[in-house]
């Protein structure tokens, strides 16, 4: 057992045996053998001094250890005398309060108790139930001497009937008729549980014989009112006159009435006697009460006072030793120092406190081992990827989850021709010629956080046209993704070049197999219709003459005609430029789908418009000739199959704030879908799923979404939305950004069915 554990149980039986004899003299004046302790009261209180004496004195010892640490300056003696003064503090401060205000209470109190009116009324309670019972003993006995009177004067003989009815009128417990010795002779009433009828006492017969009157108040005691007695009473006696022939000459005669009194009256009786003399002789023990009282409450504060010093002391002592070694190990933590520190070994919390602390400096050695390492691979990283970033032709922006510019390469610089890397921490937008192309990647980052494209995951796709400063346009392919921690990424190429030469190309294939499908059959055909006319011209005559040349002239114009569509598309086959107006496309795709009227009446052609369609800028003509065309491909996708349908969808994509996104035009066939290299190629020209197809539907597509501003999409549906699933039909998107301000009308009444598709002048639509 340690030195530390010695002087804690020490002090603990010292403490406790004080304790023990204060609760003696507590309980002692609370009992009712309070006078024991009084009478013992000199040697309880220097058994209690002694105790106190012993406690001042490990105190001043454990003091005078306390100042000879501080003075050989051993580290943690401040902060063992702070712990020992906050703990002496909260053990003296409250035990003075409750000493001060307990000697008030109990001086006051004792005080109190003997006061005048305390006094007064307890004479004046003895007075009042001492009248009462005398009074009930007069009247008894004013009774008892008329009823003697009236059995003198009675001419019959006394007899018990007599008595009982004298005793029912007189309302008594108990009448008897008793000699001057004291013997009952005759009696009526009574408890016969209670044994033969009680003789008058000696006192009250002796006043009888010698006054003929005599009454008392019997059985007012503690005895007398347990249970199975008589209880109180009044008894009266009056001598019988002798005018009654019955009684013997020269032997007196006596009538006694009992009447009981009741228990209550009894009790109280006796309470207040009681109290009266508990009273007065604690009246006489005033003083010395006093001072038992003040004395003991002394001795109480001087032990508690004595005891939390101690203890305070002690446990300031406990609790500074862990302390102390983790204030060492803190010290040692902070100069850098991150070696073994030792545990103080005990079971309790501060204990592990102290293992926990050994234990968390182990792990931030090796964290920081960890960390150098960390820090010297993230630099080599760091490294490569700057280069590779500085290497790269492609432009790469990172941008903050506030949409400010984090990190810029040098290809960024070098297309957009703008000082990016002075403008970190700042937006894209406050670029003056750069507003649009940042309000276009701020949308489709948007976009794509609140209503993503069918196989939009965390990154998109889109070419934008961006206009530059010096006048220049470029055509920029950007890729957006959603990087850790809320960043985005944008990387964008200029691709100018490369789609002016991809359509370059396209329309001289365009130009080329228009030349080789179309207009070579032409003049075969012009000099057969003219060869037919020279031939049978002369031959025929009147009406049909006529007809033949009017239907030769129709030919050779129409082949001319067709000659002449061919040479434009030849010299690049350039459409009108789009005319944007405000415009209803659920209005637009009534009038498309009134030319289907069959279809949707097979139930092969279905229509999801959302109502109160937002309008959106466009050209009306170009973009009928797309829903055609999305619409044809659609139903020409599932022909095949007897279950195919094709339905045209409308939608308006919000974000949380709910402003307008996009407009959404989609068509969606339960088809075979488009095969994995067409896919990638839809929109080229001459890219084509059907056996006679040219494969320019999609490009004339393309081409007129790209006149409006608009995203076009195509895509496989699957099974379930898994990317592995089967195929179950394709998808093909146009998402307009251009709105009107106006809000969209109704939807128009649906055009006259019945007549084919057609484009802008009128002619069929090839798919």
């Amino acid at each position: 057992m340690t030195a530390s554990r010695s002087w804690a149980l020490l002090i603990s039986g010292v403490a406790s045996l004080g304790a023990l004899l204060v609760l003696a003299f507590v309980l002692g004046f609370s009992s009712p053998e309070s006078r024991f302790y009084e009478r013992n009261f000199v040697w309880l209180f220097w058994v209690n001094a002694v105790v106190a004496a012993l406690l001042a004195l490990v105190v001043v010892l454990v003091a005078l250890r306390l100042l000879i640490r501080l003075q050989r300056g051993k580290f943690g003696s401040r902060l063992l005398i702070k712990l020992a003064g906050i703990f002496a503090l909260v053990g003296v401060l409250p035990g003075l309060v409750i000493y001060t205000v307990s000697y008030q209470f109990v001086s006051r109190s004792i005080e109190a108790w003997f006061d005048v009116q305390v006094a007064g009324a307890l004479d004046a309670g003895l007075a009042l139930g001492k009248g009462t019972l005398d009074a009930q003993a007069v009247d008894l006995l004013a009774k008892t001497r008329i009823a003697a009177e009236r059995v003198a004067d009675s001419r019959a003989s006394l007899s018990p009937l007599s008595l009982e009815r004298l005793r029912e009128q007189m309302g008594a417990s108990e009448v008897s008729l008793v000699a001057s010795s004291g013997l009952v002779l005759m009696t009526a009433g009574g408890d016969g549980a209670l044994g033969p009828p009680e003789r008058p006492g000696p006192n009250l017969l002796r006043q009888a014989r010698a006054g003929g009157t005599a009454s008392a108040v019997e059985g007012l005691d503690d005895e007398a009112m347990a249970s199975g007695s008589r209880g109180a009473r009044v008894r009266a006696l009056a001598r019988v006159p002798r005018s009654q022939v019955a009684l013997s000459v020269g032997e007196d005669r006596f009538l006694m009435v009992t009447q009981p009194i009741p228990r209550a009256l009894a009790a109280n009786a006796l309470a207040v006697q009681a109290a009266y003399s508990e009273y007065q002789q604690r009246a006489l023990a005033r003083d010395s009460l006093r001072r038992m009282y003040v004395g003991t409450l002394t001795l109480t504060l001087v032990l508690a006072v004595f005891a939390a010093v101690l203890l305070a002391i002690v446990l300031g002592n406990q609790l500074a030793k862990p302390l102390l070694l983790l204030a060492d190990g803190v010290r040692q933590v902070a100069a850098g120092d991150l070696t073994e520190k030792p545990v103080f070994r005990s079971a309790d919390e501060l204990g592990g406190l102290t293992r926990s602390f050994a234990a968390m400096t182990a792990q931030m050695a090796d964290a920081r081992e960890q960390v150098q390492r960390g820090i010297g691979a993230l630099e080599a990283a760091r490294g490569r990827l700057q280069t590779i970033l500085d290497t790269l032709t492609a432009g790469v922006i990172v941008f903050d989850r506030e949409g400010r510019i984090d990190t810029v390469n040098p290809g960024a610089t070098r297309i957009l021709q703008r000082p990016l890397s002075a403008w970190r921490g700042r937006r894209l937008s406050e670029f003056a010629d750069l507003q649009t192309f940042a309000q276009a990647v701020e949308q489709r980052f948007e976009l794509l956080a609140t209503s993503p494209e069918l196989g939009e995951r965390d990154q998109w796709q889109d070419s934008v046209e961006l206009q530059r400063g010096d006048g220049a346009t470029l055509t920029l392919l950007v890729r957006g993704a959603v990087l850790p921690a809320e960043q985005t990424l944008m990387v964008f190429d200029d691709i100018s070049e490369v789609v002016s030469a991809q359509r370059s190309a396209a329309w001289s294939e365009v130009a080329r197999r228009l030349a080789h499908e179309i207009k070579n059959p032409l003049t075969p055909i012009q000099l057969s219709a003219e060869r037919l006319e020279h031939r049978l011209g002369h031959k025929l005559e009147g009406a049909d003459q006529a007809l033949l040349a009017k239907s030769v002239n129709t030919i050779v114009s129409q082949v001319q005609a067709m000659q002449r569509l061919v040479n434009e598309f030849r010299d690049y086959a350039r459409l009108p430029a789009a005319h944007l107006a405000p415009l209803d496309l659920n209005a637009l795709a009534h009038e498309v789908l009134a030319l289907y009227g069959q279809a949707q009446d097979n139930g092969l052609l279905l229509a999801e418009l959302e109502p109160a369609l937002p309008l959106v800028l466009g050209d009306a003509t170009q973009l009928r000739q797309v829903i055609h065309n999305l619409v044809q491909n659609g139903l020409d996708a599932v022909a095949d199959r007897p279950d195919g349908q094709v339905e045209l969808v409308t939608r308006s994509a919000r974000g949380e704030d709910g402003s307008l996104r996009a407009v959404r035009l989609a068509v969606v066939d339960n088809g075979p879908g488009f095969p994995d290299k067409v896919l990638k190629r839809a929109f080229e020209p001459y890219v084509t799923t059907k056996a006679k197809g040219t494969g320019l539907g999609l490009a004339v597509v393309k081409k007129i979404a790209d006149e409006h501003g608009a995203r076009l999409r195509a895509a496989n549906l699957h099974t379930g939305d898994q990317p592995d699933g089967p195929v179950t039909g394709a998808r093909v998107s146009l998402s307009f950004s251009r709105f009107a301000e106006s809000p969209a009308p109704a939807p128009s009444p649906a055009s006259p069915a019945g007549t084919a598709p057609a484009g802008a002048d009128g002619t069929p639509q090839i798919h």
